[in-house]
């Protein structure tokens, strides 16, 4: 089968069917990454062409509602009322990375999160050449039980790929075992000089992790946790995290015991940042957005209308 029937039965299968990058990959026997290059080309040849129908006036409605309530600018995404959740995420992801790649200024200093969501706008976006601009990870990877830092270089090469920049990366667990460790580790000058970086980002891109869902945040279901921390998330009625800080409802931190071992920058540290693109997509996800948008981590906020209208419902 030559490239241009591997890309078309790629996108009979995502458009038309429905189905999943990882069992379109499954089928056609190749990586997810192959599946999303494919999936380019074949808009790329005209095989699959992309209309977006103007914004409703309800869509207008609900946007202009969140903004008000929550002072962000809301991007909202209208998708098709019975989507499943990943043709959701896709449709969403796409919107994320056409912005993205608006707003990157060469010379500028980029901050990725890892996570389902980030991974879903990397598929997306286009080869934007942005010199001088550098991609800095804003929190570890590393985990106890498995590695999750392949997984973040792959996710971090996408991105900087897109851009032609410069990646600098964060070797540090995702979450220590003892504060000490990261207290000592945080005074080491090769992690201070990431740390430093982090705190000239310009512009930031995260979504938000929920604690449970169809649509599994990545530190919930690859093993960042052991059951102990689940267990103290729980009494401490953490909905969800951002940047691997965990998150209530009402926007609160700074007295979750595991937030002191956790790499990622707090929500005070994120609203250093001049430019917070937070990303999310499913009504399972809407406490712990609720909770992100108290904290004030976002300026500007790419949501698909039901989990919007899921939102201001839940106020």
């Amino acid at each position: 089968m030559n490239t241009r029937d591997q890309a078309h039965r790629a996108a009979t299968l995502y458009y038309l069917q429905d189905e999943t990058m990882a069992s379109i990959a499954a089928t056609l026997g190749v990586s997810r990454s192959t599946v999303s290059r494919l999936l380019k080309h074949a808009r790329d040849i005209g095989l699959v062409t992309i209309t977006v129908a103007p914004e409703s006036g309800f869509g207008r409605q609900i946007a202009q509602r969140v903004t008000s309530r929550f002072g962000v600018r809301a991007h909202l995404v209208e998708v098709r009322g019975n989507a499943p959740d990943h043709v959701r995420l896709d449709h969403v992801a796409r919107v994320a990375a056409r912005l993205l790649a608006d707003w990157v200024e060469p010379g500028s200093v980029l901050g990725v999160a890892w996570g389902t969501t980030v991974s879903a706008i990397a598929d997306h976006l286009p080869h934007h050449p942005c010199p001088g601009l550098r991609v800095v990870q804003l929190n570890g990877s590393a985990q106890t039980r498995a590695s999750g830092v392949r997984y973040a270089q792959e996710l971090f090469g996408a991105i900087a790929g897109a851009f032609d920049a410069e990646i600098t990366y964060f070797p540090t667990p995702a979450f220590f075992d003892y504060v000490d460790t990261k207290t000592a580790l945080w005074r080491e000058s090769a992690v201070r000089r990431v740390l430093h970086l982090r705190e000239r980002a310009d512009l930031a891109v995260f979504g938000v992790g929920a604690t449970q869902g169809r649509l599994a945040s990545e530190v919930y279901r690859a093993g960042y946790l052991s059951a102990q921390d689940a267990r103290e998330l729980q009494r401490a009625r953490v909905v969800g995290d951002v940047c691997t800080v965990f998150l209530r409802r009402d926007g609160s931190f700074e007295d979750i015991e595991i937030n002191a071992r956790a790499s990622g920058p707090t929500p005070r540290e994120l609203a250093r940042i001049p430019r917070r693109m937070c990303v999310v997509v499913g009504e399972h996800k809407v406490p712990a957005l609720m909770g992100a948008l108290n904290a004030g981590v976002a300026t500007d906020l790419v949501i698909d209308h039901r989990t919007a209208a899921a939102l201001l419902a839940a106020q």
